[in-house]
C-alpha cells in the first residue's frame, strides 16, 4: 500500500514539520528577494538562443535533400524544440517569470510548441499534479491511467504486455499524451463526464492540435520545398523526427523525476488537513532528482532538480541548483532521504519499475509496504522504537536487517548442503 500518514512515515514530530516549513519558506523568500536583472537576462538570452537554433534548423532543412543536412537540420530542430518545451514553455507557464511583468513571457499568454493547449496543461499539471503530487486517484500524472507504476493500482492482464508497450508509445508520442490528458478519455468512455464541458475541451484541443499538425507537417514542408535543395517529403520527415527527439527526451526527464526507487506514492488520506509543512514534505518524498552538469540541467529545463521544482514550482528554473544545495542540507538535518542518482540510473530504475509491475503481485518478492517503488509506514513495524530516529536512518536499518536475514538464510542453506 502507499503511504497513508506522511508524518508517521517520515518519523517527524509536528514541531519538526513546522520548523521544516519555516526553513523552506525562508529559502523561498531569499530567492524572491534576490530575483532581478541576472535572472531576466538569463531567460531572454535563452529565448533568443532557442529561436536562433530553430532558424538554423529550418535553414539546414532547406538543403535536406542531402543526408548530412537532413540529419543536421532534424537534430538542430529537435534540440530547439527540447529547449522551447523544457526550459522555456514548461517554466514560463509555471509563472516563474511573471514577476518581470513582460507580456511575452507571462504564464497567461505563452502558447508552447506542442499539440496540447497551454490552458489545459496549466490545469492538469500546475494545479492537479503539483497540488496532489503522487496521490493515487488525484494525480493523473501517476501513469496517465494507462501504465501501472505502483502496486496500489490493481493488476490487469493487459499490464502484462501493455506496461512496456504503452510506455514506449508514450515516450514516442509524449506531446499527444500530454495533450489528451486533459480530455479525461477514461471518464468519456465510461460515460461519467460532463458532456458539455467535454465538448469544449475537445474543441479546444482540436484547434491547437490541428494548428500544430498544419505547422509541422504542411506549412513548413511547403515553405522548405521552395528550395531547390529540399523536398516537401524530406522536411516532413525531419519535422517528425525532431518531434520524436523532443518527446522521448521530455518523457525521460519527467519519468526520472517521478518513478525511480524512492519517489513515494500517497493515498487520499494524506490531503486531509494537510499543513504547509506536510505539503512540503510530500513534495520532497514524492520526487526524485538526477545528477549532471550545467548542460544536462539546462536541457532538462532544470528538472534534474525535480525535488526543488516541486517545492517551488514558480521560482525561476535557473535558481533551482543553488536552492538544491540548501534543500539537501535540510534533508540531512532532519534525517530525510534526498533521492538522486545519475540520469541513466534513474531512468533505468523507472523502466525497471514499469517492467516489474507488468507482472501480478504474486510474482514480486517485495511486499506492497517495503518495495522500492511502493512503500508505506508499515515497513518500519519490525524496528525497535530506539532505531526510529528518522526516515533515512530507518530505511537504512530496515535494509540492513533484510540483508542480514538473507545472509543468514544463505548460511543455513550452505550448512545443509555441506551436511
Amino acid at each position: 500500500m502507499a503511504i497513508t500518514d506522511v508524518p508517521e512515515f517520515a518519523h517527524l514530530t509536528d514541531a519538526d514539520i513546522e520548523n521544516l516549513a519555516r526553513e523552506l519558506d525562508t529559502i523561498r523568500q531569499d530567492i524572491e528577494d534576490s530575483r532581478g536583472a541576472r535572472d531576466a537576462r538569463y531567460i531572454r538570452r535563452t529565448i533568443a538562443a532557442q529561436r536562433a537554433l530553430e532558424v538554423t534548423g529550418r535553414l539546414l532543412l532547406a538543403a535536406s535533400s542531402k543526408r548530412a543536412f537532413w540529419w543536421a537540420g532534424a537534430g538542430t530542430l529537435g534540440v530547439a524544440k527540447i529547449i522551447e518545451n523544457m526550459e522555456i514553455g514548461h517554466n514560463v507557464m509555471h509563472g516563474q517569470w511573471d514577476w518581470m511583468n513582460d507580456p511575452e513571457i507571462h504564464s497567461s499568454s505563452w502558447e508552447w510548441d506542442m499539440s496540447g493547449a497551454s490552458k489545459h496543461w496549466r490545469f492538469t499539471h500546475n494545479f492537479m499534479h503539483h497540488k496532489y503530487t503522487n496521490i493515487l486517484g488525484m494525480d493523473d500524472d501517476v501513469g496517465y491511467g494507462v501504465i501501472r507504476v505502483t502496486r496500489d493500482q490493481k493488476w490487469k492482464p493487459a499490464n502484462l504486455y501493455g506496461n512496456l508497450l504503452f510506455n514506449t508509445l508514450l515516450a514516442i508520442g509524449f506531446e499527444w499524451g500530454v495533450g489528451l490528458q486533459h480530455l479525461e478519455l477514461g471518464k468519456i468512455f465510461k460515460g461519467r463526464d460532463d458532456r458539455r464541458a467535454t465538448m469544449v475541451r475537445v474543441r479546444e484541443f482540436g484547434v491547437k492540435a490541428g494548428h500544430q499538425v498544419a505547422k509541422d507537417y504542411l506549412a513548413w514542408p511547403a515553405v522548405t520545398s521552395l528550395s531547390p535543395g529540399a523536398t516537401f517529403k524530406s522536411t516532413l520527415k525531419a519535422n517528425a523526427v525532431a518531434n520524436v527527439i523532443r518527446n522521448v527526451w521530455a518523457n525521460a526527464v519527467i519519468f526520472c523525476g517521478h518513478f525511480p526507487d524512492g519517489a513515494e506514492k500517497f493515498t487520499k488520506t494524506d490531503m486531509v488537513g494537510e499543513t504547509r509543512g506536510e505539503w512540503y514534505l510530500r513534495q520532497m518524498l514524492g520526487s526524485a532528482n538526477f545528477k549532471g552538469g550545467w548542460l544536462l540541467r539546462f536541457m532538462s529545463g532544470n528538472l534534474s532538480q525535480q525535488i526543488e521544482h516541486h517545492l517551488y514550482p514558480d521560482l525561476p528554473s535557473n535558481r533551482l541548483y543553488e536552492i538544491s544545495l540548501r534543500v539537501r542540507e535540510i534533508c540531512d538535518k532532519y534525517d530525510l532521504p534526498y533521492t538522486t542518482g545519475s540520469f541513466l540510473v534513474q531512468y533505468g530504475k523507472s523502466w525497471r519499475t514499469i517492467a516489474k509491475l507488468s507482472l501480478p503481485d504474486r510474482f514480486l518478492t517485495d511486499t506492497a509496504d517495503d518495495a522500492p517503488e511502493t512503500r508505506s509506514e508499515r515497513m518500519f513495524a519490525e524496528l525497535p522504537a530506539g532505531e526510529r530516529r528518522g526516515l533515512k536512518s530507518a530505511i537504512a536499518a530496515v535494509r540492513a536487517r533484510r540483508r542480514a536475514k538473507v545472509a543468514e538464510k544463505g548460511a543455513v542453506r550452505r550448512q545443509d548442503l555441506a551436511a
